[in-house]
């Protein structure tokens, strides 16, 4: 029995709202707790502000605000998964993050022509697991560079 390694992507998965979504093991950092985030004015609402993780500035988006979804008070289990894309780290705050999973690339469905769902942009397909449904992001789409810069309104 061979089994080739590139079959299977390996995906963080946490949630927001009810909804399970899953961005890839390989573009996430770490996984932090929520920390003091400091507001930075003139930032696009879904952009809480800035953390010094570990000496660098890292401005934080909240995936609630960012899909549209009701702003909630942070909890025990809400969790700041730091991404890097291109250079650019950034940090999700989710509800919570809590596994790990293996996904075989050819069970990733397309995503779904849903109408009237925000998120629906930002998605690069599904995945199905028993009775599971992951919601796979587009780190890219979701991490607009424009609306996300913060170098430019920090002082200083």
């Amino acid at each position: 029995m061979t089994e080739t390694l590139a079959e299977d992507i390996k995906f963080i998965v946490f949630q927001l709202k009810e909804k399970e979504y899953a961005i890839p093991v390989d573009k996430v950092n770490s996984i932090e707790k929520v920390d003091h985030i400091t507001r930075v004015p003139g930032l696009t609402p879904y952009v809480k502000g800035v953390i010094n993780l570990r000496g660098v500035v890292t401005p934080i988006i909240d995936l609630r605000l960012r899909f549209g979804l009701e702003e909630v008070s942070y909890t025990e289990s809400t969790r700041v998964i730091i991404v890097a894309i291109d250079e650019m780290e950034v940090g999700l705050i989710v509800d919570s993050a809590n596994d790990v999973i293996d996904v075989k690339v050819n069970s990733i469905e397309p995503q779904p022509e849903v109408v009237g769902v925000i998120e629906v942009a930002y998605i690069s397909g599904v995945v199905k697991i028993d009775k599971r449904l992951l919601i796979l992001l587009d780190l890219e789409k979701v991490l607009n560079r424009d609306e996300i810069r913060v170098d430019n309104k920090i002082e200083g």
